[in-house]
C-alpha cells in the first residue's frame, strides 16, 4: 500500500485543478444511515452492511464542498481490525474530485447537491438531495438533537482499490478527530434507475449525525 506524501499543495497533471496537501483538515457534518444489502450487487459491492451518508464540509476546511457517499466495512489482509472501502461518491467540487481520486484513489465523481436546514428548540430538521445531470440519485431526511451530545473522539482508517487512470496501487487513509455525535432520525429515498439503485427501497437500520466534526483526513 502507499501514502501520498505532503507538500504545500498538488496540480496532479496538466489541466487538474489544484488541491490541498495531505492531510485534509477538515469541519462540517456528517449525516449516515446503515442499510443491510443481502445479496451481492457485483465484485465491489458484496452482501454485506453498508453506510450511505450526506456530508458538507465548512470553513475553515481548506476546500468547502457537499458530498453524498455510500462505503462499507472490511478486512483488509495483514491489517489489524476493520477499514473502510468506499464504493460510491460524488461531490460538487472539481479540486475535491482531482485530490480524492490522486492522493487516496477514492472514486469521486460531480453531481449537484441541495441542502436545507431549519432548528426547532433543541431539534434540527435536514434536507438533502443529489441530482446528476438533473436526474436524482438519491435524497434523504434527518431529525436530531446532536447539537446537546458530548464532544468525543473519533478515529478510523480508509482502503481504496487503485483507479486505472492513474496509477492501479491500493490506497489507505487514516482520519481523526472529534465530533458531538448522536443517534437520529433518518429516511432515504434512492432513485430505481439511478447509480445507487440497488439501494433502493431499503430502510435504514440506524442513523447518526456527526455534528461539528473538526478532522484530520490523509
Amino acid at each position: 500500500m502507499t501514502e501520498p506524501s505532503a507538500a504545500s499543495s498538488t496540480t496532479p497533471s496538466p489541466g487538474a485543478p489544484a488541491y490541498p496537501a495531505a492531510p485534509w483538515p477538515m469541519t462540517g457534518q456528517l449525516f449516515v444511515s446503515l442499510f443491510r444489502v443481502p445479496t451481492a450487487v457485483d465484485e465491489m459491492r458484496p452482501a454485506g452492511v453498508y453506510g450511505a451518508a450526506f456530508v458538507s464540509y465548512e470553513e475553515p476546511s481548506p476546500l468547502t464542498y457537499s458530498e453524498l457517499l455510500v462505503a462499507r466495512p472490511i478486512k483488509v489482509p495483514g491489517s489489524r481490525g476493520r477499514r473502510v472501502s468506499i464504493t460510491d461518491i460524488w461531490v460538487d467540487s472539481p479540486a475535491s474530485v482531482a485530490g480524492g481520486r490522486e492522493l487516496w484513489a477514492i472514486p469521486k465523481d460531480l453531481c449537484d447537491f441541495t441542502l436545507e436546514s431549519e432548528r426547532r428548540g433543541p431539534f434540527a430538521r435536514t434536507e438533502w438531495s443529489a441530482s446528476l445531470d438533473r436526474r436524482p440519485i438519491a435524497s434523504a431526511r434527518f431529525t436530531d438533537a446532536a447539537g446537546l451530545a458530548p464532544r468525543v473522539p473519533f478515529k478510523g482508517q480508509t482502503w481504496q482499490p487503485g483507479i486505472a487512470e492513474t496509477d492501479h496501487e491500493d490506497r489507505r487513509a487514516t482520519l481523526q478527530g472529534t465530533t458531538k455525535a448522536m443517534p437520529c432520525w433518518g429516511a432515504w429515498e434512492f432513485d430505481p434507475d439511478g447509480p445507487l439503485g440497488w439501494l433502493a427501497g431499503r430502510r435504514a437500520i440506524a442513523s447518526f449525525r456527526m455534528n461539528a466534526f473538526q478532522m484530520s483526513f490523509g
